[in-house]
């Protein structure tokens, strides 16, 4: 059997998310099941068709988790798992892979960190928490599970704190699972991905929406750098970059530039599941003025 990628939700398809399902050998794995929306974006609140899509994501992902095996967590950012405590009951007896809690992790996410495993009870549901950072685990049938150490989320010195890659090894595949590192900016993440050598990465993109605005231009550009680099290196993979990367109304523009690389081919999630591209955050402005007798006073 072939090791197998959905995507169940994600930026390019109308929520912030990167909720992943992996199968291989009759093993399932979900990987960051977590949905959320920007609070406000050009000074709007969400419109309702992203409220929508995010409640058809997360419906998706609670579906998803009832039958699996294992789970994976990367960081403790809301858009990377459900934290409500109505949830906690899905993780009830699974064997779940977790970012360190307490070591290379700043204190907004220690803080989730203690409320999603402590407080919902997370610890005491599941049948194994695992702390991840730099660990290899053999799973049932062959399938490998590898975690990077702790990269910045973002640039080195980011004040967001760290993530951990996840990888997946079966059937002489492997793919990589590379959240909020926006590029990769940092020179870790980018060098531990291409040492796996995988046929296929999602990965978050940088954030060139924010350039000049909250994330310094050369920082972005040293994300698109990064992603550059991949695809370059990475002949024969397929990349898919979303997440950050497709909040840009330009994103689409970007895809094609680094496709004329020649190298890995680069694809949104959207087209990776082959679906209809709806970055709805990135057109949120737009939704509202088709829908104007809905809008908010945004002053």
């Amino acid at each position: 059997m072939a090791l197998r990628v959905r995507i169940l939700g994600a930026d390019s398809f109308g929520s912030r998310s990167m909720a992943t399902v992996v199968e291989a050998n009759g093993v399932k794995i979900v990987v960051d099941p977590g949905v959320s929306y920007a609070p406000r974006r050009y000074g709007l609140p969400p419109h309702r068709l992203e409220l929508a899509r995010l409640s058809e994501i997360r419906d998706r992902i609670v579906r998803e988790l009832e039958d699996a095996e294992y789970v994976v967590i990367t960081h403790y950012h809301y858009d990377h798992y459900l934290r409500e405590p109505e949830y906690a009951e899905l993780f009830k007896d699974k064997i779940i892979f977790v970012k360190h809690p307490s070591r290379s992790i700043n204190l907004s996410q220690r803080i989730r960190a203690y409320r999603f495993l402590r407080k919902n009870r997370v610890e005491d549901l599941a049948a194994r928490v695992e702390y991840a950072d730099s660990r290899r685990f053999q799973l049932d049938d062959g399938v490998e599970l590898i975690f990077s150490p702790p990269v910045p989320h973002g640039a080195p010195g980011t004040k967001l704190g760290y993530v951990v890659m996840a990888a997946i090894r079966c059937c002489g595949e492997t793919f990589v699972h590379a959240s909020d590192v926006q590029g990769p900016m940092s020179s870790d993440a980018a060098n531990w991905i291409l040492e796996l050598r995988p046929g296929l990465i999602f990965i978050s993109g940088p954030p060139t929406y924010f350039a000049g605005y909250k994330v310094p231009r050369e920082e972005v550009e040293r994300g698109l750098q990064g992603l550059r680099m991949l695809a370059e290196k990475l002949v024969n993979a397929t990349i898919i970059a979303d997440h950050h990367f497709a909040r840009d109304l330009a994103y689409p523009e970007y895809l094609a530039e680094l496709n004329a690389i020649g190298g890995a081919r680069l694809v949104s999630a959207a087209e990776y599941m082959g679906i209809r591209y709806e970055p709805l955050e990135a057109l949120r402005k737009r939704l509202w003025e088709e829908h104007r007798e809905e809008a908010p006073n945004s002053d």
